[in-house]
């Protein structure tokens, strides 16, 4: 095994497309990382990490804008407004048919068009989240009180940071090797870590070792699970009609069709993050209006989210409930026993057509909730351990955790499909 990855390594150095495809990748994270270190003007930097110490939800947030709300830098927002409006699309293609037609059935053409609509959408989106988040952190003390002037400056600045990364991210898939966007939030992960570990030791004293080799043993647990589970998927057998051209008949062929475990990736923690943020961002905004009645929803909804077993357990159900729902978006049985019967292919002692389709809609059901499951317990890991040690800071959860291994998992698979390219 090690000199199978000495020999991608040098194939990778020896072949010039494919060395630039890599260096440019690490000149697109280095430069997002520097971007990142950045600090918007007015930061109280005590208060900062104050309110991230005491605020596990801000810290999943964190994890979505690649490292850069932790910093207040002028990238805070990350990819978040692109991934929120690329989310919009794909529910668009639910309720309007002709979205649907167009990301479907109109190929590369229709893509571009439909990727090009969601560029579009993150512009509003980032003002609006570059508004809120700006309010809500003036309102807790951590930026020094704004005039108009001020905040409209600081709302542009945010807001072209954010879009200047989806267009980084963009380059990256265009140039580079892997998912632009998904790399950023991987490079803003991994950079967490150097530090966090830093922190633990220097604060560290005896009686945290069984801590340490606890949360230790947990990562790596948690790691092997991520990877079974990433690569885990429901094979359908799939069979093909024997065809007679002329005189010859040729035998059906063999295949499968697969049904991943997790067929919807971290899309459904992203969409009960994404819940979960709107009344705090609502509530923040109505409150700088001085509306009594706003100020008091905030407080609640403020106590609510610090409870950990409260706020854990209605984000365990979102993140379950979203996952049957993105599934049902992005998987159609429909379509796919449609596509089944037009290719003369069946499924082994099922009927084509209805019975087909209703075969893979119970595999799909049965399948998908192990999954959502998984991801639920994944994203509730840091508030069940914040609850039962009082520990509020960790280095790593897990939404990061499967972020991380799949996104590396991807790259992998990315650089290997290039070096087996090149060697055939």
């Amino acid at each position: 095994m090690i000199n199978r990855f000495f020999r991608k390594l040098s194939l990778i150095a020896s072949d010039a497309a494919l060395r630039n495809r890599v260096l440019f990748l690490v000149g697109a994270l280095a430069a997002f990382r520097f971007l990142a270190a950045i600090p918007v003007p007015g930061v109280n930097r005590a208060a900062l990490e104050q309110f991230f110490a005491n605020n596990q939800f801000f810290g999943l947030l964190n994890v979505f804008s690649g490292g850069g709300l932790s910093q207040l830098s002028v990238v805070m927002l990350g990819v978040g407004p692109y991934i929120t409006s690329s989310i919009i699309m794909q529910l668009a293609t639910v309720i309007f048919p002709n979205i649907k037609r167009m990301y479907t059935e109109e190929g590369e053409a229709g893509r571009a068009k439909f990727i090009q609509i969601s560029r579009g959408i993150t512009i509003p989106l980032a003002i609006v989240q570059a508004f809120g988040f700006l309010e809500l952190l003036t309102r807790e003390g951590i930026i020094a009180s704004l005039n108009p002037l001020s905040l409209v400056a600081n709302v542009l600045l945010v807001s072209a940071g954010s879009i200047l990364l989806m267009w980084l991210g963009e380059l990256v898939t265009e140039f580079g090797v892997g998912n632009g966007v998904s790399l950023i939030i991987f490079a803003g992960i991994a950079s967490r870590i150097p530090s966090g570990v830093s922190q633990a030791l220097y604060a560290a004293t005896l009686a945290d070792i069984p801590s340490f080799l606890g949360f230790a043993a947990l990562a790596l647990v948690s790691v092997f699970a991520v990877v079974v589970v990433s690569d885990a998927e429901r094979a359908i057998p799939i069979a093909y009609a024997r065809q007679v051209r002329g005189a010859a008949m040729s035998s059906g062929a063999a295949t499968y069709l697969p049904i991943r475990l997790l067929q919807a990736g971290v899309i459904p923690i992203i969409f009960a993050l994404s819940l979960l943020l709107l009344p705090q961002m609502a509530f923040s905004v109505l409150s700088a209006t001085g509306a009594t009645w706003a100020t008091a929803a905030s407080t609640w909804y403020s106590g609510f989210v610090a409870n950990p077993w409260e706020y854990g357990t209605v984000y365990f159900f979102l993140v379950i409930l979203f996952t049957y729902f993105y599934t049902s978006i992005t998987f159609e049985p429909t379509r796919v026993a449609e596509n089944l019967q037009k290719t003369g292919a069946f499924i082994p002692g099922v009927r084509p057509g209805r019975e087909t389709e209703t075969f893979i809609e119970n595999v799909v059901n049965r399948v998908t909730l192990p999954g959502a499951v998984f991801l639920g317990l994944l994203a509730v890991i840091p508030f069940i351990i914040q609850g039962l040690t009082g520990i509020t800071a960790l280095l790593i959860g897990g939404t990061a955790l499967l972020i991380a291994v799949q996104v590396v998992l991807d790259l992998v698979q990315k650089i290997d499909a290039q070096i087996s390219l090149r060697e055939y």
